[in-house]
């Protein structure tokens, strides 16, 4: 079975009422003006330009931020490191943005602070979003970002891959098909993966969630598969095969309507996971650093499984 721990996230800090304060005013500031303002989103590259404009802005990284891109072929890869970076280890990051929004550059703030708290240097590639071109685009372009590491002389082991929502279940799938060919990366983390396209998880319905548009998701996934199954493992890695998988750390909040899709992804990973549910923080509650102490609090214990991921595959 995986490992699960809850985080109570306010024993983690010395100060728990300022945590938890800040925590429900972010809560009710993403319930009732930015939840509501996706949920009205029409058109996707729309979404996904506003996001590219604010996400810099709102998402600040640290200070000194190298950011880098390079064009490989029709992908563009973003280079994100903080201070120093070990030479020959990297971070693959697939960004979310249910498809249809995200990238490498909207994402520079946390990619800073991953870089900055694990050593490592992160590359990020804009992979094909739903109104560029019809699935597996996304897929393939994930695959072609692998692909282009090994070719620059990263062994798997070099590398650790990661993703959030959907580019957490983005990274998951890519991590299925990886294992069933025999490449190996050293590790993988998941903050709030969105690995269940058939949207069966009971979560969905139950769970009091603060910033996805639910009632949208039927939406997107019509428009992301254009009528393609849904339980493809590259849609959907809940319904792949992860035999001999490396270690995986899952993040995921208590109350997230996507809970569920990371409880029973670590149940299919089996030994190889662990799993964290933090309590009551939003959804990819990660980018929050500078808002609320659990933003950074998760980061830490990613930048540790990193950390010691790449020291164990090094023995």
């Amino acid at each position: 079975m995986a490992s699960i721990s809850r985080k109570k996230s306010g024993k983690l800090l010395r100060h728990e009422r300022p945590a938890d304060l800040r925590l429900r005013l972010l809560n009710l500031g993403l319930r009732f003006f930015v939840r509501p303002m996706l949920g009205l989103s029409k058109s996707p590259t729309r979404a996904k330009r506003a996001f590219d404009l604010l996400g810099p802005r709102l998402f600040r990284g640290p200070p000194l931020i190298c950011h880098l891109q390079e064009a490989l072929n029709d992908l563009t890869l973003h280079w994100v490191s903080v201070g120093p970076v070990e030479p020959r280890r990297v971070i693959l990051y697939l960004h979310g943005g249910a498809y249809f929004a995200g990238s490498g550059t909207a994402y520079r703030g946390l990619l800073g602070h991953i870089s900055k708290l694990t050593g490592v240097r992160v590359c990020a590639p804009d992979y094909r979003l739903l109104q560029d071109a019809p699935f597996p685009a996304a897929f393939d372009d994930a695959l072609a970002a692998w692909g282009a590491l090994i070719a620059k002389g990263y062994r798997p082991k070099d590398i650790i891959i990661g993703g959030d929502s959907a580019g957490g279940g983005l990274m998951l799938a890519l991590l299925a098909h990886l294992v069933a060919q025999g490449d190996h990366p050293c590790a993988a983390f998941a903050m709030s993966p969105w690995t269940d396209l058939t949207l069966s998880g009971p979560s969905l319905q139950t769970k009091s969630e603060v910033l996805l548009p639910v009632p949208r998701m039927e939406e997107v996934v019509d428009r992301y598969l254009c009528g393609a199954d849904r339980a493809d493992p590259r849609a959907s890695p809940l319904f792949a095969q992860f035999a001999g998988a490396p270690r995986v750390l899952i993040q995921v909040g208590s109350n997230e309507a996507l809970r569920d899709d990371a409880v029973r992804m670590a149940d299919v990973l089996g030994g190889a996971a662990t799993l964290k549910i933090w309590e009551d923080v939003p959804h990819v509650w990660q980018m929050f650093v500078g808002y609320i102490p659990q933003a950074r609090a998760a980061l830490m214990e990613i930048a540790r499984f990193v950390q010691a991921s790449f020291e164990r595959d090094s023995r």
